[in-house]
């Protein structure tokens, strides 16, 4: 029985009971993310991992943060919160596995104007199951409640993920060379990039977001809430099988952005969008934004939530090791010697 109790920090907006409520009702989410090397139990002021190094030689820690952003905006409109968790792991998670580590724990962190347990235990469920999705494990987090400061129904959520990766198997892009293939990993829909725009486009806050729409075969707030796919299980499956040189999370930023990161100066990355399989969402988005074919490229996913770039000799290894794990994989261009880093044709 927790006794502490502030009748000041209540009249000021906080309800400390109601924290510690919240503790208690994502135990059970929690529970579900536990591996091998977990030390401690949630609640505690920090989380403790202790990783498996065995094997070897050199371990190199990788960690990366990120939130769900202006999706969640959606999720609140429509109440439904159990699958934005899963977006704010994604995008850790599936940066981290861009250099060849696997995530081994997720922190995350929730700010709210008024805490509600339920809430609050719901958002969690999608963070355990990103880590579920991901083999990582939840050691920890916060839920800060700011009253005044954020509307009573708002929150937002973030997060980080710590991985770990030998030095030897850090994926080296100044391996790579002209004649590497590049593979296109089917991506969910529009994950968590873009909804500024999105909500723009859709006049989200007066749209009927239960309406069905025949083009995507399903309403539009289930489409753009369709949690980000969360690729790291396949890609390690990936990393065992081909000869890898690069990869990169399709974020912000789109393929103008993100597809350079892992391609070295010299070399270009040649991609074919006619062999690009662009989801309906986007077709969608472009018609009814009037948005510039460019421009969605330079802003979305497009269909592919990573790509990876492995040796021309490797490549079916690699595709096989992908669709073996369930994913869509398959070829959309090349490496070429080159400065432009990327140009999109057909």
């Amino acid at each position: 029985m927790n006794n502490s109790h502030s009748a000041a920090y209540a009249a000021a907006g906080v309800n400390i009971e109601a924290g510690y409520e919240g503790v208690k009702l994502m135990k059970k989410h929690v529970e579900r993310t536990v591996i091998d090397g977990v030390v401690s139990d949630i609640g505690g002021f920090g989380g403790l991992f202790m990783p498996n190094i065995s094997g070897m030689k050199e371990p190199v820690l990788v960690s990366g943060t990120d939130g769900v952003g202006t999706k969640q905006r959606i999720a609140q409109i429509m109440d439904k919160h159990d699958t934005v968790g899963i977006d704010c792991v994604a995008m850790c998670v599936n940066d981290v596995i861009c250099v060849g580590a696997k995530p081994i724990f997720f922190l995350d962190y929730i700010a709210i104007g008024k805490n509600d347990p339920e809430k609050v235990a719901t958002l969690v469920s999608g963070v355990a199951e990103g880590c579920v999705q991901s083999g990582c494990a939840l050691i920890g987090g916060e839920t800060a409640e700011h009253p005044g400061t954020m509307a009573a129904d708002d929150y937002d959520l973030a997060g980080f993920t710590v991985g770990i990766v030998d030095k030897a198997a850090i994926i080296d892009k100044n391996k790579m060379k002209p004649g590497d293939v590049i593979v296109a990993l089917a991506s969910s829909g529009i994950h968590s990039n873009g909804y500024s725009l999105v909500r723009k486009v859709f006049d989200i806050e007066n749209a009927d977001l239960g309406r069905y729409i025949d083009e995507l075969g399903t309403t539009l707030g289930e489409t753009l809430l369709t949690p980000t796919k969360i690729y790291v299980k396949p890609v390690l499956k990936a990393l065992e099988a081909s000869d890898i040189h690069g990869i990169s999370h399709i974020t912000g930023g789109g393929f103008y952005e993100n597809i350079p990161r892992s391609i070295p100066d010299g070399l270009c990355a040649v991609v074919d969008k006619s062999k690009i399989v662009i989801p309906p969402v986007f077709k969608l988005l472009r018609k009814e934004g009037s948005i510039d074919e460019r421009d969605m490229f330079n802003t979305y996913n497009m269909g592919v939530g990573m790509s990876i770039i492995v040796s021309q000799d490797t490549a079916d290894a690699c595709i096989k090791a992908l669709r073996d794990a369930g994913e869509t994989a398959y070829v959309i261009g090349e490496i070429a010697a080159g400065e432009d880093k990327i140009i999109i044709r057909g």
